[in-house]
């Protein structure tokens, strides 16, 4: 399965509505922000991957004789 950025901002939407739901209280409400901390930190990890990816990417660019290939952004 090839996931986008996209799909990471809806998951993170979802978190978002979720949260907002009026009828969630006590330990389901404790369970959900639980839920949407370790959400958090998965999406941080990813978005901070892309970033990794993105400067290699550009250093590529800038650097005569390097190749994203080396890099192993294939």
């Amino acid at each position: 399965m090839k996931n986008k950025l996209s799909d990471l901002n809806n998951h993170l939407f979802e978190v978002i509505e979720r949260l907002n739901d009026d009828d969630l209280q006590g330990e389901k409400l404790r369970e959900e922000i639980g839920r949407a901390h370790a959400i958090s930190i998965a999406a941080s990890k990813i978005i901070d991957g892309g970033k990794l990816m993105l400067d290699a990417a550009k250093a590529a660019d800038e650097l005569p004789g390097i190749s994203k290939h080396h890099l192993l952004l294939e």
